[in-house]
């Protein structure tokens, strides 16, 4: 049997029916027509459902169809097509139809297919489309989705493109198979060709014959994704030196260079300036710089080698306190001794390295500027130089077996206020060895407050509290 087009005209019917399904019984016919659907009603010629077979789990409302119009059952706007249905003549072949009828939650879909019956009463087989719905429901929201990361994307692009376009430092984006320029913008058009009629040319041919081979090698060491220094290259057009740098990215399986462009008069750092940051980056003792937030900005080569990190840019980004200190601790107290006293010295702590390991390391530190504030650190290890210290010896108030042997001697009370005078004197020694004897920072460590802190202090002949102190109390 062909499937229904959707003109009657062209569709076939059993040609041999009376020969194969004359013996075909109510009872069979009515099987034969609940296979062809999930649902099918039998609705007189007023157009009223007399009966109904179908699946009370799937249908649970079709108790209450019987007896009412088939109009009735279905939403406002699906009335038509019932009319149209009940409307047609016997011998027209009906097309399948979708009526909507009304639900709890949401409305149930159905296509209908309507059938007259000799005895001029419809027979209506009807499919669940609810399946079909919720596909289509997805698909649109897929496709809504897609539109909307479709349009960010273009806004995305768009407002990078005039990034690139105004920039003024002079920017190139270039095939990293071919060295052929992709992308270049204003300012280094005019710098290498005064036009801006040089994408699909070569890189090499803007730069001077002698300095291509340095070129060829600086991209083929940026490829490999290690950190390199710029390349000063002689540019082809008026011999001009700049100062080339690039950096790789890939995009739809391709490699690309973003390669930057500096003139070597431009910007150029004087002699005293390259000296210091030549020194700061041979120092034995770390150094690193952040900003307010505390992400690491700049470092040099021995903090780099004290977290075990392969290269500096690998930490440019990351939080300091993902290496440096306890964490919501140490560097809270710094940036608060920072405050205070404009800067931090020798504070304990540790260092963490990117194995797990950890070093006891001193910090000092200070900051710099207002409005753009940046914090400056330098880190020293201390923990192998302690371990070569004699070990310290003092008197404790009493050991826990003096304490126990008190037992029987003093009452309760009593042992027990000297246990707790040896616990607070013990961890106060601690926080102001921890804080190099910083009262203030000692005091909040302990969650105590100063003047609380300089009376242990006193009870415990630790300390006495100076002119200063007490004016600042």
């Amino acid at each position: 049997m062909k499937q229904a087009s959707s003109s009657a005209d062209d569709y076939r019917h059993f040609e041999q029916a009376s020969e194969w399904l004359a013996g075909l019984d109510a009872d069979a016919a009515a099987t034969v027509v609940s296979a062809g659907g999930d649902l099918a009603l039998l609705v007189d010629s007023d157009g009223v459902i007399r009966d109904i077979a179908g699946s009370e789990r799937d249908f649970p409302d079709l108790g209450q169809w019987i007896g009412k119009p088939w109009s009735e059952t279905v939403t406002e706007e699906s009335r038509v097509k019932i009319a149209d249905m009940l409307a047609s003549e016997p011998a027209a072949q009906s097309r399948w139809r979708q009526v909507n009828h009304p639900g709890s939650g949401s409305d149930l879909p159905l296509r209908y297919k309507a059938v007259k019956l000799p005895s001029g009463a419809t027979l209506a087989v009807a499919r669940d489309e609810r399946a079909m719905a919720r596909m289509q429901q997805r698909l649109l929201q897929v496709q809504q989705s897609l539109e909307r990361d479709y349009l960010r994307l273009r806004q995305a692009e768009a407002r990078y493109r005039l990034l690139f376009e105004m920039a003024g430092e002079p920017m190139l984006i270039v095939e990293a198979a071919s060295l052929r320029i992709r992308e270049i913008n204003p300012a280094a058009a005019q710098l290498l060709a005064g036009s801006s009629n040089l994408p699909g040319h070569a890189l090499v041919a803007q730069i001077s014959a002698e300095h291509r081979d340095r070129l060829i090698a600086f991209l083929g060491a940026a490829a490999t994704g290690a950190s390199v220094a710029p390349a000063h290259v002689e540019l082809a057009r008026g011999g001009a030196k700049v100062i080339l740098s690039a950096r790789l990215f890939r995009q739809q399986g391709e490699g690309f260079f973003l390669v930057q462009l500096a003139s070597e008069g431009k910007d150029h750092l004087g002699e005293r300036e390259r000296l210091t940051l030549d020194l700061v980056e041979r120092l034995p003792d770390a150094f690193v710089l952040t900003d307010a937030a505390l992400t690491i900005v700049s470092a040099n080569s021995s903090f780099t080698e004290m977290v075990q990190a392969p290269a500096v840019q690998q930490l440019i980004g990351r939080p300091l306190g993902d290496y440096l200190g306890r964490p919501g601790i140490d560097l809270d107290l710094i940036k608060t001794q920072i405050g205070e006293h404009d800067v931090a010295r020798n504070v304990a702590t540790i260092l963490r390295g990117t194995d797990g390991g950890q070093e006891e390391v001193e910090v000092s530190a200070v900051r710099t500027g207002e409005v753009q504030a940046h914090y400056a650190f330098t880190l020293r290890l201390v923990a192998r130089r302690l371990r070569d210290l004699p070990p310290a010896t003092r008197d404790l108030p009493r050991s826990v077996e003096q304490l126990t042997e008190l037992v029987g001697r003093m009452p309760l009370k009593d042992i027990v206020r000297e246990s707790t005078d040896l616990i607070e004197r013990l961890c106060i020694e601690a926080a102001l060895n921890f804080t190099s004897n910083n009262r203030a920072s000692a005091a909040e460590i302990l969650g105590l407050s100063r003047q609380s802190l300089y009376s242990k202090l006193h009870r415990h002949g630790m300390g006495k509290i100076d002119d200063t102190e007490a004016a600042a109390e």
